[in-house]
Formats: C-alpha cells, sequence, structure tokens
C-alpha cells in the first residue's frame, strides 16, 4: 500500500467511524434510551454487530455529558466448538466490566427441535430469558442489542408477507418480562458500515453457526430482495425505514388506529391529508418528468420520420 493509498484508507475509515457514532448518538437523543445514572447491559454475541455497539457505546461514554455505566455480557450456550476463551480475553483487553453466563441451551434445543429443523426461535426465547434475568441480576437499567436498520427492515417485512401485520423491531421497548428497557442504538445505522467498522477493527469473530441449524431462509430471501432493490434503486431501504416513523394513520386500514366509522366532511380541518394517495419524491417527479420528455421527444421524431417516408413513396 502506497503512502497516498494509506491516507486515503485512513480519511475513509475515520469518516465511516464518525457517521456510525453520529447515528447512535442520534437514535440514543431521539428515543431517550440512555440516561444519566444508567446502567446498560451489551448483549455480546461475538458477531460484528454486537462487538461495534460495544465499542461505539465505550467510545461515547468516555466523553458524554452524562454519567452511564457499560457492562458486557455473553451467553455461553454451550455450542460444540463454542471458543469459550476467545470473548474473555477480548473483554479484559478492552477493559470493560463482563459476565459470561453458562447456560446448556443447546441441548434442551436439540432436544426439542427435529434434526434439520432451525432452532433460532426457540433459541432466541430461551436466550431472552436468561438475560432478563442476568439484567436483574447486574442491576443493569437498560439491555443494549445490536440490531441496526437492515435488520428492522427485514423484520418489517417478514411480518408483512408471513405473519399479516405491519409490524419491526423498535428502536426502545418494555421486555417481555416486563421488568426491562431493551434499546437498539444501532437503529440508524447500515449494516454494511458496520460491517466495514468490524473489520476496520479486527473484532475477534466468532461464527454464528456452531449450532449447526440451518439459516432462517424466510429471512435470507427478504435479505435477498433487498439487495436487489438496492441495487436497482440505492437508497430504497433507507426510504422504507424512515416510512415507519412518518405513518398517516388515516391512509391505512386499521379501525384501531382511525376512526373510520365516524369520519364525515365536518373532520376535514382534523385531518393532515386528505386525497393524496403516493407522495413521489421531488427526484422521482424529475426523472418522471424527464422519462415523459425524451418519450415525447421520441415520439414527434418518430412522426416526422413517418412523414417523410410517407412523402418519399407519394413521390
Amino acid at each position: 500500500m502506497t503512502a497516498k493509498q494509506y491516507h486515503k484508507k485512513s480519511y475513509s475509515d475515520n469518516k465511516l467511524s464518525k457517521r456510525l457514532h453520529r447515528q447512535v448518538g442520534e437514535a440514543i437523543g431521539d428515543f431517550n434510551m440512555i440516561g444519566d445514572g444508567d446502567k446498560v447491559m451489551v448483549c455480546l454475541s461475538g458477531g460484528k454487530d454486537s462487538y461495534s455497539l460495544l465499542t461505539i457505546l465505550m467510545n461515547m461514554k468516555a466523553r458524554a455529558p452524562i454519567n452511564f455505566d457499560i457492562v458486557a455480557v455473553n451467553l455461553d450456550q454451550k455450542q460444540p466448538g463454542f471458543p469459550e476463551h476467545v470473548l474473555p480475553n477480548y473483554l479484559e483487553q478492552v477493559g470493560v466490566e463482563y459476565r459470561i453466563v453458562e447456560e446448556d441451551t443447546y441441548s434442551v434445543v436439540t432436544d426439542k427441535i427435529p434434526e434439520g429443523k432451525t432452532t433460532c426461535s426457540l433459541c432466541s426465547r430461551l436466550r431472552r430469558g436468561i438475560l432478563y434475568r442476568t439484567a436483574t441480576e447486574l442491576g443493569a437499567t437498560k439491555i443494549a442489542l445490536g440490531h441496526h436498520m437492515d435488520d428492522m427492515v427485514e423484520t418489517l417485512f417478514l411480518n408483512m408477507f408471513h405473519g399479516a401485520r405491519m409490524k419491526s423491531m423498535p428502536p426502545k421497548l418494555v421486555s417481555d418480562d416486563k421488568q426491562h428497557i431493551v434499546i437498539r442504538p444501532l437503529a440508524y445505522c447500515r449494516e454494511a458500515d458496520i460491517a466495514q467498522f468490524s473489520v476496520n477493527n479486527n473484532y475477534p469473530i466468532i461464527p454464528c453457526n456452531l449450532c449447526g441449524s440451518q439459516e432462517n431462509l424466510q429471512r435470507k430471501r427478504i435479505k435477498e430482495m433487498l439487495a436487489l432493490w438496492e441495487r436497482e434503486q440505492p437508497g430504497r431501504v433507507v426510504n422504507v425505514f424512515k416510512s415507519m416513523s412518518r405513518i398517516t394513520k388515516s391512509h391505512l386500514t386499521d379501525p384501531n388506529l382511525f376512526d373510520f366509522h365516524n369520519l364525515t366532511t365536518d373532520r376535514a380541518d382534523e385531518l393532515t391529508e386528505l386525497d393524496t394517495a403516493f407522495d413521489a419524491s421531488p427526484m422521482e417527479a424529475l426523472l418522471q418528468r424527464s422519462s415523459i420528455n425524451e418519450a415525447l421527444q421520441n415520439t414527434e421524431l418518430n412522426d416526422e420520420l413517418s412523414g417523410e417516408l410517407t412523402i418519399e413513396k407519394s413521390s
């Protein structure tokens, strides 16, 4: 690598780091995820997302105007071949409080789920229960998970396609046991950025397929669909994500969200939108206008050529 290439890469890496830190800070602020005196339990799986989340939160803690504590927690589920030394060594190296929780959920899952079937759902439920219990033992006030924007958009489509519901992963929620607040500080971050950030930081990644379970094919197909959309029109995933925070209740069909039954013209002033069903973006409008003009020009040209051919034949 030449000096010029090195400086270019350093500039790009620094820019990426600043963007991710800014996005995490914006998400924390927008949804009031972390407050003064909080103890944040960061769930660390050994994957790129949770490593990145821990790094960014540790950096923010060092310069934040509020005081909060961080404790990293990993659940060792006794999967065959799990490198149990990797995370303790890394966490000792970065100097963060941590706890490794050992629970043999692998045996439970393999006993309940037939071989060859996806075990992710049961495994996830068991893991959540253990993490909630651990959060109580540690006195954690927030549980931080490493889900990012792409995860949230994928979940939206999974629920729509397979559950007939418009529902995603919220950036902040109350846990199933109603005792904890779960936060997703990476909500505004793209997976590709996190992947590159992980490479830049040389994290000791632990594979997520040690259990031998088949990948969730439904999520895989959704991911492939979104990747295709993104190639066709960059920014589409971000637009889908933004739409989740720009809901027009009167333009959906859920009577629990909007009172269609009592809708009359007398209530028109209460509405924020009326008869516009599709809001084209300014860029979409410009592209559409350009296409129309081009089509008209082609039509005029074809008409001229057709006329010339007719004249030649008449001659």
